[in-house]
């Protein structure tokens, strides 16, 4: 079987077509959350700690002047953006809440799992029990 075969027969299986729809519905639905926190959550924050900005919030690390933004701070040297990682972790609890939510929600509407049956007993076993009983008598 040729490489373009196998490939194509691996690509049309429901696992991959699914998993790329889910990274496609993913990636988009993380510029979502991803704008609701820094256009709705973290100005509201800000305003509510009294104007503060928390995306220019850093330490310089190579004698940079305190009153510039992070951008122009980056360009100077180095810099510990503390205030754009609090924007990004909160970015990412609130994604990883809503995932879990989705999940908790799939599982319920799956309803409890299945029992299992149990395995059927092999012929040859039967066999035995039966001479076995046959031999006690």
């Amino acid at each position: 079987m040729g490489m373009m075969q196998e490939f194509k027969e691996f690509a049309v299986k429901g696992n991959v077509v699914d998993l790329a729809v889910a990274v496609i519905i993913g990636g988009a639905f993380g510029k979502i959350v991803d704008s609701v926190v820094q256009d709705l959550i973290m100005p509201l924050i800000g305003k509510v700690l009294g104007g503060l900005d928390f995306a220019n919030y850093y330490l310089p690390l190579n004698n940079q002047a305190a009153n510039l933004t992070l951008a122009e701070a980056k360009k100077a040297g180095a810099v510990f953006a503390y205030g754009n990682f609090l924007t990004i972790l909160l970015n990412f609890l609130i994604l990883a809440f809503i995932i879990f939510q989705m999940v908790r929600l799939m599982n319920k509407a799956k309803g409890p799992a299945p029992a299992a049956e149990a395995p059927a007993t092999p012929e040859e076993v039967l066999l035995l029990r039966e001479i076995r009983d046959n031999l006690k008598k």
